[in-house]
């Protein structure tokens, strides 16, 4: 007879202790037998170097959330027709068996798991539900479509068959693949040969995501994502040629365990490091009523982006538009900057609290009050001017904001000069200038009240004036490399390298403006721009300040909810935890830590 116990105790002899690989939660099929699955999706997990859970489908929301917290990729499985009513569509004739347990559960369980950045992969009715789940939409019978008016243009005829009699681990037609896709990279090669099993399709891929293959016949066969995410959907069965020992779709596998692990060691990062973004400008949106607490589209950075991205804190500016330097234009803008700085509190203390004890958000004044919220899983906020304009010619103005609102630092100046210096885009008929004398003025008692001097949006030559006069490193909040897009608002290697060694730190920003001079950047440039500012001024010299909410934001890096994919790339670039515990944070509170507030000065 088997000895069960023998067993346990070599398993238990062999246990690797700590180590542990990837989870992949794989959708589970729900027929009249209960939830299933077949051997082939969890097998070929398993042999990629991961541990395959199965989700059953539920409309529960703490467990979806649950499940969600618990894995570190999904795998979408195959089945049955998707309802089309939940694509606002009635079925044709030719729809097959709909299975209403799985349909919202995978489109709530897609949406939530593509808002947390989590890795995807999505077979046959996967690929299908990953396009209906992310705004495309689908075929609802291929025969149908190809001989309506409408569809018929989209399809090379006569259609192949996509529903094969052959055996489940033998090809039956052939897909070609675009070049320099995801699934190219994947598989190395351009045309690939496919089982198929399916009579639905994918119509539209939506925004989220490209078309990299079609048959024959131009149905498509795998999407990835547009943004450079860890999303990709194939239309055939690639687990039944991996059971059958036929090693030709493991990389497909294989890819998901890799990203699957990248991901985790960015969760496990993002739990150990204290991440701050130096800058946004969120603010300015306060007045519309908006719902800091809830996942709020007209905003970038909200409570629930925050935690999906792994965000601690954020420094939130009175951002100040440059008007009319006269006594009416200066109060007026002491005043909106007073009114945007206590719509913040405001919304602080409106929060909802924890188990009735803490609440979900902080103001923060100091680097011990953001570590402490971080132990306590609180996120935290910290306040910043955008432009001094907000103190016109008032030096009592810069104690009546620190003491009474806790500002951090204050940029200089923004778009147009004022009378603290100019700044890197004047206006109409103004000159490039420096700082002032009044402007020296402000960085002594900047530098007296422990307020950080910020440079971006600062001319050159008021950048070098700042940097002789102050007595503590100044920042730039958000400024990227000039070297990789000439911009005025953007630091020379040289302004680099001097910031470097006053002991300064430059936070790379996301604007689409500041990354590319032409096209659309991405998550790709901002990566570039980070490594190159790394290579001039040391990795103790940078940081991250994102200007959401403020023209911020591009393809990867969108909003608050993303930025776990920045620690993911930067993952891939070899960073180790240390590197990114400076450049999330580190290096930008130890230059606040530098500032003393002084007494003030004897009357």
């Amino acid at each position: 007879m088997f000895n069960w116990k023998s067993a346990y105790a070599t398993f238990h002899d062999s246990f690797p202790g700590s180590r542990r690989t990837p989870v992949i939660g794989i959708t589970g099929n729900f027929g009249d037998k209960g939830c299933e699955l077949a051997e082939g999706y969890f097998e070929s997990v398993r042999r990629a170097g991961a541990t395959p859970v199965i989700l059953p489908p539920t409309e529960d929301r703490d467990t979806i959330v649950t499940m969600l917290d618990s894995i570190d990729g999904l795998l979408l499985s195959g089945g049955a027709d998707l309802n089309p009513l939940y694509l606002g569509e009635e079925p044709v004739p030719a729809l097959g068996s709909i299975n209403p347990r799985r349909d919202l559960f995978e489109l709530l369980l897609i949406r939530l798991a593509f808002d947390r950045q989590l890795p995807i992969f999505g077979i046959c009715r996967g690929i299908q539900m990953l396009a209906a789940a992310l705004d495309g939409s689908i075929w609802q019978d291929l025969a149908t479509a190809a001989s309506s008016e409408g569809g018929s243009s989209a399809f090379v005829l006569p259609l192949l068959k996509h529903s094969q009699a052959l055996d489940r681990a033998v090809a039956s037609h052939s897909v070609s693949i675009a070049d320099g896709s995801l699934l190219h990279s994947i598989m190395g090669a351009t045309t690939l040969a496919v089982n198929s099993f399916h009579h639905q399709a994918v119509r539209e891929p939506g925004p989220h995501l490209r078309i990299c293959a079609r048959s024959g016949d131009g149905v498509i066969e795998a999407v990835a994502s547009t943004e450079h995410k860890s999303i990709l959907g194939v239309q055939w069965h690639p687990e039944c040629f991996c059971l059958a020992g036929d090693e030709t779709m493991m990389p497909l596998f294989r890819w998901l365990a890799d990203e699957a692990a990248n991901y985790r060691e960015a969760r496990r990062i993002h739990s150990r490091v204290l991440t701050l973004d130096s800058h946004c400008d969120t603010p300015m949106f306060f007045d519309q009523n908006i719902h800091f607490d809830q996942r709020d589209p007209r905003i970038l950075v909200d409570l629930h982006k925050m935690t999906e991205g792994g965000l601690d804190a954020s420094i939130m500016v009175a951002y100040i538009p440059q008007g009319p330097r006269t006594p009416e234009g200066h109060a007026a803008a002491t005043a909106y900057a007073d009114s945007q700085l206590r719509r913040v509190e405001e919304m602080v203390q409106s929060m909802p609290l924890v188990d009735d004890a803490f609440p979900t958000v902080s103001l923060a004044r100091t680097p011990a009050d953001l570590y402490r919220l971080k132990a306590a899983g609180q996120h935290a906020i910290m306040l910043g001017i955008e432009n001094g304009y907000a103190i016109g010619r008032d030096l009592s103005l810069l104690r009546h904001f620190k003491e009474d609102h806790g500002i951090v630092y204050m940029t200089l100046c923004h778009n147009g000069n004022n009378d603290i210096c100019g700044s890197a885009r004047p206006r109409e008929g103004e000159a490039l200038e420096g700082v002032s004398d009044f402007g020296a003025d402000v960085i002594r008692e900047m530098n007296r009240l422990g307020i950080m001097v910020d440079l971006s949006h600062a001319s050159e030559r008021s950048f070098y004036d700042a940097l002789d006069i102050s007595t503590t490193p100044i920042v730039c909040s958000h400024s990227s490399a000039r070297a990789l897009c000439d911009h005025p608002r953007n630091l020379t290697d040289d302004q680099l390298r001097a910031l470097a060694a006053k002991g300064g730190v430059a936070q790379v920003t996301f604007y689409n403006g500041f990354l590319r001079t032409d096209g659309e950047a991405s998550i790709l440039d901002a990566v570039a721009h980070l490594n190159h500012m790394i290579a001039v001024a040391g990795i103790e010299h940078v940081g991250i300040g994102t200007d959401f909410d403020g023209d911020g934001g591009v393809p990867g890096l969108a909003s608050a909810s993303e930025l776990i994919n920045f620690t993911r790339r930067l993952l891939r670039e070899r960073y180790n935890e240390d590197d990114l515990r400076m450049i999330w944070g580190g290096n930008f509170l130890r230059v606040m830590e530098q500032g003393k507030t002084l007494p003030p000065p004897s009357l």
